[in-house]
């Protein structure tokens, strides 16, 4: 990986307990035509997806509620946080992963979802692009009561609720997940559900 404006490109493992950490040195050359070294820990766990399900009958959408260790230590008084459906990708597409997703943490099988952005998380640490998408639901696609899967210890709240309800705790700061955010917004923007 080199172009005109990067070289020297080292890396060193300073993980790979879980996901990989990598101290990254290079020369970049600034705007104002000076070649500079810099230093960055880059963190790589993969790519991830996100889904807003939402019920246009019902006017409702599936948000669900899990503890975020990180975010406890960061000034969330309980851990919990009220987010979208979302994971990993294992190996599979970002379409495929989503589906299996929404079903492991919130009990619906969807037939088809869509598609709406794909963008970096945290783009000056982390190498993941974040799918987000949006995916309607109906009463008979349920297949399980969700929860997350058991072997990951996943311990996941599903919460359907009135959208409305899902825009009031986005306006007051219930909802602090950029994902869901995003989301949220998007579905707003959209009027996905008038």
């Amino acid at each position: 990986m080199s172009d005109k404006h990067i070289k020297n490109i080292e890396t060193k493992l300073l993980s790979d307990n879980y996901y990989i950490l990598n101290r990254v040195t290079f020369d970049y050359l600034m705007s104002n035509g000076e070649w500079v070294n810099q230093m960055r820990e880059v963190y790589d766990r993969g790519d991830g997806a996100g889904i807003l399900l939402y019920n246009k009958a019902k006017q409702t959408v599936i948000l669900t509620k899990q503890f975020r260790m990180p975010t406890y230590l960061n000034d969330n008084k309980d851990g919990f946080l009220v987010e979208v459906a979302a994971g990993m990708l294992d190996k599979d597409n970002p379409e495929a992963c989503i589906i299996r997703e929404t079903e492991e943490e919130v009990g619906y099988r969807l037939k088809s979802v869509k598609k709406i952005y794909e963008a970096y998380s945290s783009p000056g640490v982390m190498t993941e692009k974040m799918h987000f998408f949006i995916g309607e639901y109906t009463d008979d696609m349920k297949v399980n009561e969700g929860g997350g899967v058991d072997t990951e210890h996943e311990d996941i709240e599903v919460l359907e609720m009135p959208f409305k309800n899902a825009v009031k705790m986005l306006n007051n700061g219930e909802i602090v997940d950029t994902r869901t955010i995003v989301l949220l917004q998007y579905a707003i923007i959209h009027k996905l559900l008038e």
